[in-house]
C-alpha cells in the first residue's frame, strides 16, 4: 500500500519524500523505486528521537508530500512502555496516523478492535482508516456501517486482495528485493492502479495537512542555516542520492562498493555521508565485472549472495582480484553478505561454492534465521578503527542483524575479533568482525548514531592507511 500510495502522489507531480521505521532494507528500496526520490530510515530505537526528528526535518524539507511507512502494527516496537513504537514516532513527529485495518472476515468485530488501538495511544492523532482486503461492496458497507457508528473516523477508501500483477514475491528476509524482480516498474504501475481506484487520494491529503511546526520546525531551521549552496546530485548506484557537500577530503578518494542483485543492503543516509565528507562513490558489479574498479577502500555491503552464489564463484577474476587487495592492505569493510563473499567458501544445500577466500571460513545456510533483531556491541582492543577504540569502556553501540547463516572457522589459530557481542548472536554468540589484514567484516549492520558516526571511522582509518601507502 505504500509503494502504491507513493507512486499515485508522485503521477500527480507531487515531491514524495518517504520514510521507512526501523531497519529494513528492502521495503525501502522499493519506496525510493516508487517515489523517485531516496527512501530514509527512522529508527528511535538506535538513533533516539532528537536524531530521529532531526532526520525527518532535514530530509523532508523540499518535499511537497512525506510519509513514514511503519513496521508490524501501531504499537509494536521494542519498549514494553511503546516509547519506540510507531504511536510513539507519529506523537514525537507530530505526524497524523491512517491505519490500514486488515477486515478479511470482519464486519462489526472491527468497531471494538479500532476502539482498542485508538484507546491504547490516545495521543496519536488518527486522521482516517483504510480498509484493505474487503470481499465486495455488502462487506464494505457492513464494515463502514460500524465504524461509523462506533467509531466515527473518516474511512479514505477500501482496497480488494491484490492480484498477482501487483503482489511482490516474499521469502525468508521479506519481500523480494525491487533490484531482483525484472518487472518491478510495471508492478508499482499496478499497485498505483489498485490504490488510486479504491482510496479517495484528495480526502486523505485533506485529511492529513500538516503544519510546519513544534520540534521539526525548529530542526528543520537549524538544518537550512547550515546547508551550503553548492548541491549536487550524486551519481551513484542507489539512485535518487541527493547530498549537500559540507567539506571535502585534502586529496582525492574512491571508495568501491558493489551494488547488484547480490549486495545491494546500503543506506541512502551512508551514501549521503560519504559524498558529503567529498569522497568519490565507485559502485561495480560483481556478477558482470572482472576487475576491481581502482580504488581507495572497498565497502561490502550486505544483501543476497547466497541466491546468486553460482554467478559470484564463476567470476573467478573478480574474487582473485579483490583477494589481493584486501590481502595487500586495502582497507575494507563488509557486512554480512560482504563477510560471506570474503569467506572461503559457501554452503547452500549440499552444494560449496569458492568465495574470495581472505579468511579461512566456511558460511552455511540455514533454514531458520541464526541471528535476528537489534544488537548491542562493544569495541575490542583489536579493533582497526581507532575512533572504534576510543569508545572502549562506554555504553554498547547499537545495531541489528538478520542472517540465516553461521560461521565455521578453519583453522587452529583462532580468529581476531572487532566486537564483543552483549546483544545478539554475531559469528559466534560472544563476538562479531573478523579482523584480517585492513578488512573489518561483520554480521552488524551499522547505523550512525549520535555518539559515532561508523562512516567518518571507516574513513579516518582509511584515509590513514591511502595516505601511509602514498608514503612508503
Amino acid at each position: 500500500m505504500s509503494i502504491g500510495l507513493a507512486a499515485a502522489l508522485r503521477a500527480r507531480c507531487l515531491r514524495v519524500q518517504p520514510f521507512k521505521k526501523g531497519p529494513d532494507y528492502i521495503d525501502a528500496a522499493w519506496l525510493a523505486l516508487a517515489a523517485r526520490r531516496p527512501c530514509y530510515h527512522l529508527d528511535p530505537y538506535l538513533t533516539g528521537f532528537p536524531e530521529t526528528i532531526r532526520q525527518f526535518a532535514t530530509q523532508s524539507e523540499e518535499a511537497d508530500v512525506a510519509f513514514v511507512e511503519g513496521n508490524k502494527g501501531l504499537h509494536d516496537g521494542m519498549a514494553l512502555d511503546g516509547s519506540d513504537s510507531n504511536a510513539a514516532l507519529a506523537v514525537a513527529l507530530d505526524l497524523p496516523v491512517v491505519l490500514v485495518v486488515d477486515v478479511k472476515g470482519m464486519t462489526r468485530g472491527v468497531a471494538p478492535w479500532l476502539l482498542g488501538v485508538l484507546e491504547f495511544a490516545p495521543k496519536v492523532r488518527c486522521a482516517g482508516l483504510i480498509l484493505n482486503r474487503v470481499a465486495g461492496s455488502r462487506h464494505e458497507a457492513k464494515v463502514r456501517a460500524a465504524i461509523d457508528h462506533y467509531v466515527g473516523l473518516p474511512v479514505f477508501g477500501s482496497l480488494p486482495q491484490l492480484g498477482p500483477s501487483a503482489a511482490i514475491e516474499e521469502r525468508y528476509l521479506g519481500l523480494t528485493p525491487a533490484c531482483e524482480d525484472e518487472v518491478a516498474e510495471s508492478r508499482i504501475e499496478a499497485l498505483r492502479a489498485w490504490l488510486e481506484a479504491g482510496v479517495d487520494l484528495d480526502a486523505l491529503l485533506a485529511a492529513t495537512q500538516a503544519a510546519r511546526h513544534s520540534p521539526v520546525a525548529s530542526q528543520t531551521a537549524e538544518a537550512q542555516s547550515s546547508q551550503e549552496e553548492d548541491e549536487e546530485l550524486t551519481r551513484c548506484a542507489p539512485p535518487f542520492v541527493r547530498v549537500q557537500r559540507r567539506c571535502r577530503l585534502a586529496v582525492r578518494f574512491r571508495l568501491a562498493y558493489p551494488y547488484d542483485k547480490a549486495f545491494h543492503f546500503y543506506y541512502d543516509e551512508d551514501l549521503h555521508r560519504f559524498a558529503e565528507l567529498g569522497v568519490e562513490l565507485v559502485p561495480f558489479d560483481t556478477t558482470t565485472d572482472r576487475r576491481l574498479p581502482k580504488c581507495d577502500a572497498l565497502w561490502l555491503g550486505g544483501g543476497f549472495p547466497e541466491r546468486a552464489a553460482e554467478v559470484l564463484s564463476e567470476n573467478r577474476a573478480l574474487r582473485t582480484e579483490i583477494f589481493a587487495a584486501c590481502r595487500d592492505g586495502l582497507p575494507t569493510y563488509a557486512e554480512c553478505g560482504g563477510l560471506i563473499y570474503l569467506a572461503e567458501r559457501l554452503r547452500v544445500s549440499d552444494a560449496v561454492y569458492p568465495m574470495c577466500g581472505l579468511f579461512p571460513a566456511e558460511i552455511s545456510l540455514h533454514a531458520r534465521p541464526v541471528g535476528r533483531g537489534y544488537v548491542a556491541l562493544s569495541p575490542l582492543p583489536d579493533h582497526p578503527w581507532q575512533q572504534a577504540q576510543q569508545l572502549i569502556n562506554q555504553p554498547p553501540l547499537l545495531a541489528h542483524e538478520f542472517h540465516y547463516t553461521s560461521l565455521t572457522w578453519l583453522e587452529s589459530v583462532p580468529p581476531r575479533f572487532a566486537w564483543s557481542v552483549v546483544r545478539g548472536h554475531g559469528i559466534d554468540g560472544g563476538h562479531d568482525g573478523l579482523v584480517v589484514h585492513r578488512t573489518l567484516a561483520s554480521y552488524a549492520h551499522l547505523r550512525n548514531l549520535p555518539q559515532w558516526r561508523w562512516t567518518d571511522a571507516f574513513l579516518s582509518a582509511s584515509v590513514d592507511a591511502a595516505m601511509a601507502a602514498a608514503l612508503a
